[in-house]
């Protein structure tokens, strides 16, 4: 026999499911519902039924969406995801920031992009593949760099913010423009299997600034480019992202202000941190902020606003060898040494070459080994993909030589500048890029 608290748990589950049942029939038999001045028609009642009987959302929350603006900055892993569920949600208006074109390489995790956009605009091609989902959606297409110059003005036409990039200069310029109009920023990111998530400049929490007064040093950061990333990790944080902008715009909870989502993919697991608080000596939101306007984020990084391929200049030009030279060069007797992951020399290597990877060069594992080769006085060739870490390799293998006085001529080492990509374009196009 059930006892009295079942009974009534049981009334009041009976009584919800007729309150939804009234609600159901109530979409159907109206033309459209009318709440503070924002309709819904027919369609879009049908369309967005199985979100609008939620009580977290109902008519008043499906209206708040389709009267909101959401900018999306990347149209990338993030970006695409984040931007696809915001308008499968019935947002109002969404704006895409992105000045790069759709590459091959982008389909493994940029879902909005197909082989048949390849070489359009990242902006266009996204913005088609949404208008086929939602033909009501207005689509503010920015195809550009944001910077110092034109941030303020994008920000201030939308009412929340998406950072989908993949930069630190970006990431700085983004959260002050943010919090210089009065703006919230959902950022998210992703790299190898996980990922990353948080709300800043969200009603007393923290920006970005409060948590990372300074950046870090360049050649310490990776994007996906340089350490690869899993698509569907990108694609659950771009989709945490959009949850997290539709729950602010239906005046929910809002779950990561002053929070830190961390998902690693390869365990399967879920952590959240808590971060600290505002800081009242925050340079750009206390209460007497020092940066009142827009500065140069890349001169206060140190970084190109980029995701894309960085080339360092860590070597003087004489250590360093170009692929025409090497052409020229390697019928003569050398050693070529690969300094990339053993993952990246299976997928493709020079003839001849051997594989020791940066790391084991950095924490002098085998640098021994490189060294024994440059006893023998034959010239020694250090390559990577794009002639970065092959110049890190060379700085090293210098340091050791000359602490270790050995009598050998360090002028026989040398950088393979631009690497393996440099390889492809210019000696031989046949061999792959990655």
């Amino acid at each position: 026999m059930a006892t009295c608290s079942s009974c009534e748990k049981m009334k009041k589950q009976i009584k919800t499911l007729e309150e939804e049942v009234a609600q159901l029939k109530a979409l159907r038999d109206n033309t459209k519902i009318n709440f503070n001045k924002c309709s819904l028609t027919n369609l879009e009642i049908e369309k967005y039924s199985r979100q609008i009987i939620l009580p977290e959302i109902s008519v008043k929350g499906q209206c708040k969406l389709k009267e909101s603006s959401v900018l999306v900055v990347g149209t990338g892993g993030l970006g695409c995801p984040a931007s696809l569920y915001l308008t499968a949600a019935g947002l109002g208006h969404i704006g895409l920031v992105d000045y790069d074109i759709v590459d091959l390489s982008n389909l493994q995790r940029q879902v909005l992009h197909k082989e048949d956009t390849v070489g359009m605009s990242k902006t266009q091609s996204a913005c088609q593949e949404l208008r086929r989902l939602n033909s009501q959606l207005k689509v503010s297409q920015h195809n550009i760099a944001l910077t110092s110059a034109n941030a303020i003005d994008v920000i201030k036409k939308y009412d929340l913010i998406l950072d989908c990039t993949d930069n630190v200069a970006t990431r700085y310029l983004l959260n002050d423009a943010c919090v210089l109009s009065k703006k919230t920023l959902i950022s998210g990111s992703a790299l190898r299997f996980e990922g990353q998530l948080t709300i800043y400049n969200y009603a007393e929490g923290p920006c970005y600034r409060c948590l990372y007064p300074n950046p870090p040093p360049a050649e310490t950061v990776t994007n996906c480019s340089d350490g690869g990333v899993i698509g569907a990790v990108t694609g659950i944080i771009g989709c945490l992202q959009a949850l997290e902008a539709i729950k602010i715009i239906t005046s929910n909870t809002c779950s990561y202000s002053g929070k830190l989502l961390l998902f690693d993919g390869y365990n399967g697991t879920f952590r959240n941190i808590k971060l600290r608080n505002k800081q009242e000596s925050c340079l750009v939101c206390s209460s007497n902020p020092k940066i009142t306007q827009l500065i140069d984020y890349v001169q206060f990084c140190g970084a190109q606003a980029t995701d894309k391929e960085r080339s360092l200049q860590i070597l003087p030009s004489f250590q360093r060898i170009s692929v025409n030279e090497y052409e020229e060069m390697k019928q003569e007797s050398h050693v070529l040494v690969d300094v990339r992951p053993e993952t990246e020399y299976e997928i493709c290597s020079l003839i001849n070459s051997i594989n020791i990877p940066i790391n084991d060069i950095l924490n002098r594992q085998k640098i021994s080994t490189v060294v024994e080769e440059m006893k023998k006085n034959r010239p020694v060739v250090i390559v990577c993909k794009r002639g970065n870490d092959s110049q890190k390799a060379v700085q090293e293998i210098h340091k050791y030589v000359t602490k270790n006085n050995t009598d050998i001529n360090l002028k026989q080492l040398k950088d393979l500048k631009g690497g393996l990509t440099a390889w492809s374009k210019e000696i031989n196009s046949d061999f792959p890029i990655y």
